[in-house]
């Protein structure tokens, strides 16, 4: 029977883990100097080589050679670990077995030597899943673990694991897996498994694969079924319900057009395929991205790309400052999508949406900027490529930083924090706030991301923003707002103090003010 690609070629070696080279450096580095852990946490997405890193390590302990960064791979015991028969490899999955009892057994066990080995190792998959009381019983073997014991842990949400345990162990984040490396992985399997494929195919593989190679494997299996035994664009986009790049640019020139009947004949066209239009929000959004770099970085984008003349037509047909918000708009629709009557109804509404908001449609009161992309000149010129001038927004932040951060459209804490920040300087794309003690909270890595780009956007260009805490003069847009609404308070209370009526009142019914209910008029 036909072995699943994902199993057939799952790593063996270090040599052949994809993506994870700060890990197996660290841990080559260890196994060679024979400076060796008696617990391993890996973290990470599933499908980047958790369970497969420890099942190397495994070798790498009891390789008949020796411990050694790379085992022969030929002895019985590598053999026997690749089968999945070896005797001192015990491997628990935490989401089925999270119990304190099915714990105590492994534990009890753990007491005895190994059997043909060096060291027992034990694999404990998803471990944040086991319970509390079945934690506590690690704990102690943590501890104090016998010296033939090695644990390798792995979990998707280290969070979820008690800091005692963290605290004993040996930490690795695996990262998601780059697209580009995803794909070259797909392409050497492809050729010695002696399987034809066209190259874009394995790019929309690769991004579908969301930086996990396991995933990858599995649906390059689907696609060599669902090919006829060729892995090809169109069967591939079939498969994943991906759009053709020709709906997304037709929606980008609906947009230039201003053409609101255009959007809905363009998503009427993708309903009548079945195509899915969360996929197509994210393939809008991909694309927006490049347009992006190709106003910015004229140089990222290949001259053999075969989307660039489409790419830089649209470049120039929007502004910088454009092509964030239709991006932002974007990643919104796609979150939103769920929410919505049906999909069709949440992608034409983004649609929609993005036609509101383009200056021609009278919707963001901002020129379009239209940059000049210049194209490389022929080498035979002789001349050096020239890079693309983009138009560029001028800001008068130094004039009044309190009436440009209250225009902004913030919300949420991002807003919180622009309120509470003065400016201390803008020069150079480098902007510096303040932000006082008493709102120090404030000063959250998250939060100062979402402002930074929702000013991004709002410029229309890329800023780096800083923010420290310090004294503060007053000038935030909190502390101008409060000043005006005790000076508001205050003027209604004195009107409310100097009028007839009130006086009359007070006066001839022993009626009294409450300053609380003092309220100036909007």
């Amino acid at each position: 029977m036909t072995q699943v690609l994902a199993r057939k070629w799952r790593p063996k070696s270090f040599a052949e883990l994809v993506g994870q080279e700060h890990v197996v450096k660290a841990l080559t580095n260890a196994l060679t100097q024979q400076r060796l852990h008696h617990a391993y946490l890996f973290t990470g997405t599933r499908g980047v080589g958790k369970t497969t890193l420890a099942r190397i390590i495994a070798k790498a302990l009891n390789c008949e050679t020796g411990v050694t960064a790379t085992p022969c791979g030929t002895c019985r015991t590598c053999t026997d670990i690749d089968a999945g028969r070896y005797v001192d490899l015990i491997e628990l999955d935490a989401a089925s077995n999270r119990g304190i009892a099915e714990m105590t057994t492994l534990l009890e066990q753990a007491i005895y030597a190994p059997t043909s080995g060096q060291f027992k190792v034990y694999i404990i998959d998803e471990v944040h899943q086991l319970t509390s009381q079945a934690f506590n019983a690690m704990l102690k073997t943590l501890e104090e673990p016998p010296a033939h014991v090695k644990f390798i842990l792995a979990t998707t949400d280290p969070q979820k694991m008690p800091i005692t345990v963290l605290s004993r162990c040996l930490q690795f984040n695996l990262k998601q897996i780059p697209q580009a490396q995803i794909r070259g992985q797909l392409a050497k399997v492809l050729d010695l498994e002696k399987i034809g494929f066209e190259d874009e195919a394995l790019g929309l593989l690769a991004r579908a694969a969301r930086g996990s190679l396991r995933d990858s494997l599995s649906l390059l299996d689907q696609a060599i079924a669902h090919g006829g035994g060729r892995v090809e664009t169109a069967s591939v986009r079939a498969m994943l319900g991906s759009v053709e790049r020709e709906y997304l640019f037709d929606i980008l020139g609906a947009l230039r057009a201003t053409d609101g009947a255009a959007l809905i004949a363009v998503a009427d066209r993708m309903a009548e395929r079945s195509l899915s239009f969360e996929n197509a929000l994210q393939d809008l959004g991909a694309l927006l991205h490049r347009v992006a770099l190709v106003q910015a970085i004229p140089a990222a984008i290949a001259d053999e790309d075969p989307d660039r003349a489409h790419l830089v037509e649209m470049a120039a047909a929007f502004g910088a400052e454009e092509i964030q918000l239709l991006y932002q708009i974007a990643l919104q629709g796609r979150q939103e999508i769920g929410y919505a009557p049906d999909e069709y109804a949440g992608f034409t509404m983004t649609l929609m949406r993005m036609l509101a908001f383009t200056p021609a449609a009278g919707g963001v009161p901002q020129p379009r900027a239209t940059p000049a992309v210049v194209p490389a000149p022929a080498a035979a010129a002789g001349g050096a490529a020239q890079p693309s001038a983009v138009a560029k927004k001028k800001i008068s932040i130094e004039g009044d930083w309190t009436t440009f951060v209250g225009g902004l459209p913030l919300a949420g804490m991002e807003r919180m924090l622009a309120h509470n920040c003065e400016l201390v300087s803008w020069q150079d794309g480098r902007l510096e706030l303040r932000v006082a003690h008493a709102q120090r909270h404030l000063n959250s890595r998250s939060y100062l991301e979402r402002l930074q780009q929702a000013l991004e956007v709002h410029i229309g260009t890329k800023i780096k923003l800083e923010i420290s805490v310090g004294q503060v003069d007053g000038k935030t847009v909190a502390a101008v707002r409060d000043r005006e609404q005790k000076e508001q308070l205050s003027e209604a209370a004195k009107a409310i103090d100097g009028d007839p009526f009130v006086r009359d009142l007070i006066e001839n019914f022993d009626a009294r003010v409450v300053p609380a209910s003092i309220k100036p008029l909007q």
